[in-house]
């Protein structure tokens, strides 16, 4: 991104006073007429003006009840993707004083995580689920603003339009959806104005960018067994075309008739059938059919491709005008073995490599396994290798995170319901996710976050392979088996009355601790070599090198997020750094080296620390070559040299063009 653009995105709290009085010149009815004032935030405020009243201190009040509950389940695919992601937040946002926001496209939060210190403060503005954050509700805000704009940006004090929320900041990032490439959504760091950071941004962007990926990597799993189910048919004899499409109505795959029947179908007069890739099938979320098809198209024509419930696809049969179209089923085709899944898990330390051998001899049991370790540990791809390589292997293997549900929604997902069972239930019902595991393996992942009333319903699912959907009578036969985790000490949980006991011995048969990333420092090299390599990876981009003083850095830093947390620092280093070399100066706040590190007498200010990062990033691009970096910087040559020594640059721009 270029630096103009960087300025663009990012707040500079020196100007809060100058923007201020730009924002009082603006709602007097003259023009801002203030450098300081960014041409974002003046855009912004244009949009807003006449639409949003500028004395408003709060969002509109929230959506509650059936309405929110209605809210959630419409938007389950970005809720799920999230989930971890907003969890986490409660780790790795403790004591920052920020809180971490998860919205949909409309700018409606979905989900708000982070410091508890916060709440009083975010509850008192409507910062909380089914309140409205768009910029025609609150005006400029990072959240609105970002899904107006589609790109990050970075809001503090006196630049939101709105006078009562100006005591705070907050820095969002879209979420886009992984094929087509709309807005979906936003994620949002706010806090209170005393709370700034300029990594905040990075943080919103990295946040982002984990949900794509975990979208992304649904679609995939989703489309492999979409094809996996059609795969068969597709090559099999007959004279129908076939066309799948996936489930948000996109074809994907044909077989060698389809074109031919497609052509014939346009010279009939069916115009729109001209072209297969153009086609697409409009199906909604929670149909049976898809709605306002193209006239040509049978309803018969159609078939859905479901698995467990949901819905991967359909199939659309263009029939031979010499054939009767015969609705054929379709069949799960078994998983090809693969390689040892363990082999996945990347790491040395002997702590790290005992838990791996304790698990390769879990995995071989049908029994229930709890994973213990802090949050961020991995305790997530442990259950997935314990699956893949256990017995049950071939069946699903149907992940849910406790935590990241209200209680009524983790109701819904768990068990499911019937057609009917309260207000905005979708037609047809629902399949819990412990009907949909049936045959496969459920992990449960923050199962001490579980509700206690809810508890005794999983025990006896449990106990009697019987699950019973909300609103039925009649139970449904299931036979899984169970993976948990937990960062808690359910033991204790259970003596202080918020975990039961029955439960925590029938879900721990057998338990695996998984090491913290402290535990296993001498891992932390490779782990940060091979998070950096995906990184690059995502973002189409050489894996850069890091140099010394960043290993010296981490290696100081006890990780209470682990690998989760380290992942999250390296991808806002690499956005920080624009993919080039990894330096100390895009470490964040928490993680900055020891000033002897960049060879400072004394530790450097946040405005030094961003000019810091500015000259770095310049010469940088300009591959170590001063003159052009101070002529991009706008500076002399010699205030260039000067400014390297009291920032502590010069040691590491020698480096950089040593090399």
């Amino acid at each position: 991104m270029p630096q103009t653009s960087l300025r663009q995105r990012f707040s500079y709290p020196e100007n809060d006073g100058q923007i201020m009085t730009s924002w009082n010149r603006f709602m007097e009815g003259q023009e801002p007429g203030s450098d300081a004032l960014r041409r974002l935030i003046d855009d912004s405020w244009r949009r807003c003006h006449g639409a949003v009243d500028p004395a408003r201190d709060r969002a509109p009040p929230p959506a509650m009840g059936d309405a929110l509950h209605d809210l959630l389940a419409d938007r389950e695919d970005l809720m799920q993707a999230g989930a971890p992601v907003i969890a986490s937040a409660r780790d790795f946002l403790f004591e920052t004083g920020t809180v971490m926001v998860l919205t949909d496209c409309a700018g409606k939060v979905l989900s708000v995580e982070g410091d508890n210190s916060l709440r009083d403060p975010s509850e008192a503005i409507h910062l909380m689920p089914g309140a409205d954050w768009s910029e025609a509700a609150c005006g400029t805000n990072a959240i609105g603003t970002t899904l107006q704009i589609g790109q990050p940006i970075q809001i503090h004090a006196a630049e939101h339009y709105c006078s009562g929320i100006k005591h705070w900041s907050c820095s969002a990032a879209v979420i886009r959806e992984p094929v087509s490439g709309t807005t979906l959504g936003a994620i949002d760091i706010s806090g209170l104005n005393e709370s700034y950071s300029r990594h905040s941004l990075a943080l919103a962007i990295a946040a982002a960018g984990r949900i794509e990926n975990r979208l992304v990597q649904r679609e995939l799993k989703l489309r492999y067994q979409l094809l996996d189910q059609c795969l068969e048919r597709l090559r099999g004899p007959g004279r129908d075309g076939l066309i799948v499409f996936d489930r948000s109505g996109r074809p994907i795959k044909t077989n060698e008739r389809a074109a031919a029947l497609m052509a014939e179908l346009a010279k009939t007069g069916a115009e729109d059938a001209q072209s297969i890739r153009n086609l697409m099938l409009p199906w909604k979320k929670g149909r049976v059919a898809p709605e306002n098809m193209p006239g040509w198209i049978d309803h018969d024509w159609i078939e859905p491709v479901l698995q467990d419930g949901e819905r991967l696809g359909a199939v659309l049969v263009l029939p031979d005008r010499s054939a009767t179209v015969r609705r054929a089923g379709l069949r799960t085709v078994a998983p090809r073995p693969g390689v040892d899944p363990f082999d996945r898990l990347s790491g040395s330390a002997p702590a790290y490599l005992e838990a791996i051998r304790r698990a390769r001899l879990l995995a071989k049991s049908p029994a229930p396994v709890l994973l213990l370790g802090e949050t961020g540990v991995g305790k997530d791809a442990f259950a997935q290798a314990l699956h893949e390589a256990g017995p049950r292997a071939k069946g699903p293997f149907v992940a849910i995170n406790c935590g990241g549900f209200s209680r009524e929604l983790l109701t819904s997902e768990l068990f499911g319901y019937a057609d009917g069972a309260f207000t905005g239930a979708r037609r047809g019902g629902m399949i819990g996710k412990i009907e949909a595991a049936d045959g496969g393996t459920l992990f449960l992942d923050e199962i001490g976050e579980m509700p206690l009333d809810l508890q005794p319903h999983l025990l006896r699912v449990l106990e009697s392979g019987e699950v019973y959907r909300i609103g039925e009578n009649q139970p449904r036969k299931v036979k899984l088996r169970l993976i948990a985790a937990t960062n808690r000490d359910l033991k204790a949980e259970a003596g202080a009355g918020r975990f039961r006991l029955d439960l925590f011995y029938r879900i721990a048969v057998t338990s695996l601790k998984l090491p913290a990333l402290r535990e296993r420092m001498s891992d932390l090299p490779g782990l940060a070599a091979h998070l950096m390599t995906q990184i690059a990876a995502r973002y189409e981009s050489p894996v850069p090198a890091i140099v010394p003083e960043v290993f010296d850095a981490l290696a100081g830093h006890d990780w209470p997020g682990n690998i989760r947390e380290l992942r999250n620092v390296l991808e806002g280093m690499f956005l920080e750094c624009e993919g080039g070399t990894l330096w100390p100066g895009a470490l964040p706040p928490e993680l900055h080296p020891a000033p002897r590190l960049i060879g400072m007498a004394e530790a450097l200010s946040p405005l030094d620390r961003a000019e810091r990062d500015a000259i770095a990033a310049a010469i940088r691009r300009h591959q170590g070559n001063m003159t052009s970096a101070a002529r991009e910087l706008g500076i002399a040559k010699s205030t260039l040299y000067v400014r390297l020594d009291k920032l502590g640059l010069k040691d590491q721009i020698a480096q950089l063009r040593e090399g």
